[in-house]
């Protein structure tokens, strides 16, 4: 593949194959392509299509049983395929940087941003001072968006949000000046300003040195956007590559427009019947208690400022809104896992505080869908004990009944009876979020709450789950508060959208009202901050931008 730059490349792969072992399964299989310096590509593909490897080869950071069995790396003109291990460490953050996926697990939770951050400067800036360094580190992270720099050189990783660490991840990279820049999905657990204040932030850093820039990501909207080529790949083979709006509009491979078309799209509005609420929230409020120093106690939080919310019959609600917004803590105090510290919350319009006679039958009725199916699911007990666990409180079922529900459900999530002996990890991501959903179903519930349902999941599973979420609730008919920072995911689900900032309800309306005429700034900048995608006669799409893509965000 040839560039679309007239500069000479800055890196060029050539037929990297990728195996375990020599002679064993390829994972990478000769993939080629080149980056221009100043040159944003991305590599979009499914879980394991071998994208992230095929990025890390590039810096030599392949998990041991992976060998390269063919192909080149040229960096430079210098084949780094070849590279000794002290070339390459000399290369690795002074040549080419790289922003994992996950910032909390790259920074070293022992020490603070500041020591870190220098850290870098000591070993790839030697000629430096120390005084030089102390004055750099703080500049950089005053341009990465950081308020405070002085005082979060003295922070912990813990004590910022995501979005802030990965902007100090972001201002480690760059403090060296790399000539590459490889991101590997660096926005996927960021709410959508987020997500464009960090990549925005990138490519501005990225331009002022003609950093080639390397973007590996599922998010297509967010690939469309910044970058002028792309790679699409599959089991570890190049589909097809080319031109970022071009791929887009006119897909040539199967697979391409398959991924395409697996993007959410606005479905026509239902009808929803006036009818009683099933659940209702009025006035609720939500206080975090402060923490514990040495000698004081901080003042308690409050997370959610007096919440009036109602879910009708059969009705999808969705929440949205940026980090920090409270919307996870709202799911989660209406499913009864939070105490409120005021209001109270309605079902079927009766009181469900946990001391009212109707709380056991709300617990029975109330089920919710986690964002990490991994993490809720008990690795020690098998698919169907864990399906199964929750019809143990029912009341009148025998074993009998129980084992027959169970396998009803399976087979209506399209896992079926063979998956129940089976133990969490032997699931892929989107089979393990089909359990959570089996397990959320398995009590007929009136009510469902799905924090974050398919934000972890690759473009074409997502699509699967959430064709199979709208099958299921139109079968059973339960209603649903869905909570997302995935504005096209809502777009496609919602029957009424309920936006949240800082613990207040700021406009709430159905899905076409809020979408297409939002009355508050806030939502405008919130919708802005994504494209939608338009599909075009060509089977592919085109990116529609909301109120104007340069709309400022703060």
């Amino acid at each position: 593949m040839t560039s679309t730059s007239t500069n000479a490349p800055l890196v060029s792969v050539e037929g990297l194959t990728l195996a375990v072992g020599p002679g064993g399964r390829e994972i990478v299989r000769d993939v080629s392509f080149d980056i221009a310096p100043g040159e944003m590509v991305g590599i979009v593909g499914e879980s394991g299509s071998g994208k992230t490897q095929a990025a890390r080869a590039l810096m030599g950071l392949t998990p041991p049983p992976l060998v390269r069995t063919a192909g080149r790396i040229l960096f430079e003109g210098e084949d780094l395929a070849l590279a000794r291990p002290a070339r390459l460490r000399e290369l690795r953050g002074a040549r080419v940087g790289m922003v994992f996926q996950e910032p909390m697990t790259s920074l070293n939770p022992s020490m603070t941003i500041g020591r870190q951050l220098e850290e870098a400067l000591a070993l790839h800036r030697r000629e430096l001072s120390p005084t030089a360094r102390r004055t750099r580190v703080p500049d950089m992270l005053a341009r990465v968006g950081i308020r405070d720099p002085q005082g979060a050189l003295a922070a912990w990783p813990h004590e910022f949000s995501g979005g802030m660490r990965q902007r100090m991840m972001l201002a480690s990279v760059m403090l060296l000046e790399p000539a590459l820049l490889i991101a590997d999905e660096p926005t996927t657990a960021l709410d959508a300003v987020v997500q464009r204040d960090v990549l925005e932030l990138m490519v501005g850093l990225t331009r002022e040195h003609r950093t080639a820039v390397l973007m590996i990501s599922h998010d297509l909207p967010m690939v469309a956007r910044f970058t002028q080529r792309m790679v699409v790949m599959r089991h570890g083979e190049v589909k097809e590559t080319g031109r970022t709006e071009d791929l887009l509009e006119q897909p040539k491979h199967p697979y391409t427009r398959e991924l395409l078309q697996a993007m959410p799209r606005r479905l026509p509005a239902r009808a929803v019947a006036d009818e009683p609420p099933v659940v209702e929230v009025r006035n609720l409020v939500i206080d975090y208690p402060g923490r514990r120093r040495l000698f004081a106690k901080t003042a308690p939080k409050r997370a959610l400022h007096g919440i009036d919310l109602v879910v009708r019959p059969r009705e999808v609600v969705a929440v949205v809104g940026g980090s920090g917004s409270g919307k996870t803590t709202l799911g989660r105090a209406i499913a009864g896992l939070l105490k409120p510290g005021g209001g109270e919350i309605l079902f079927r319009g009766r009181s469900i505080a946990r001391s009212d006679p109707g709380w056991a039958d709300y617990r029975l009725q109330c089920q919710m869908v986690f964002q990490d199916p991994y993490a809720s699911l008990d690795p020690r007990m098998t698919i169907g004990q864990l399906v199964g666990e929750g019809l143990r409180l029912v009341p009148g079922m025998s074993a009998a009944d129980k084992a027959k529900r169970v396998a009803e459900v399976l087979d209506e999530v399209g896992l079926g009876t063979a998956y129940a002996p089976r133990y969490a990890h032997q699931l892929s991501g989107g089979q393990r979020q089909r359990v959570a959903i089996a397990r959320a179903l398995v009590r007929r519930p009136a009510f469902v709450i799905a924090d974050e349902p398919v934000s972890a999941l690759d473009v074409t599973v997502r699509a699967q789950v959430l064709e199979l979420f709208a099958e299921l609730q139109k079968r059973h008919g339960f209603s649903c508060l869905f909570i997302s920072h995935d504005l096209g995911v809502v777009e496609q689900v919602a029957d009424r959208v309920v936006v949240m900032q800082d613990g207040r309800i700021v406009e709430q309306g159905t899905r076409d009202t809020v979408f297409d005429a939002p009355r508050q700034d806030y939502t405008r900048r919130l919708l802005s901050a994504i494209p939608a995608l338009e599909p075009t006669e060509a089977g592919g799409v085109r990116l529609r931008w909301r109120f104007g893509a340069e709309t400022a965000l703060t």
